[in-house]
């Protein structure tokens, strides 16, 4: 019989009103497309880059992608399109 204690647990927390990747990515989208943006390009290239000038600061959406780690979101990104593609 296997013993749990010598596998490897993962566990992630997220803080109490702290946004999810998702949530997100879903406000700045909104944010992008009310100013008159292509909400897509310039998602993209503040993801390549790291330069918060992609991202308006209409509805707070620069501060809030500021805050969430770039990795997160990209993973976050082909986590979606990979469920919604298999």
């Amino acid at each position: 019989m296997s013993n749990n204690m010598d596998r490897t647990m993962h566990f992630k927390m997220s803080k109490d009103g702290e946004q999810t990747s998702q949530e997100i990515l879903l406000t700045v989208y909104d944010a992008l497309k009310e100013k008159g943006y292509n909400p897509i390009n310039q998602i993209v290239g503040y993801l390549l880059s790291g330069d918060p000038a992609y991202i308006p600061r209409h509805n707070n959406a620069r501060t809030m992608i500021g805050k969430q780690e770039r990795d997160e979101l990209i993973e976050e990104l082909v986590r979606s399109y990979l469920s919604q593609h298999r």
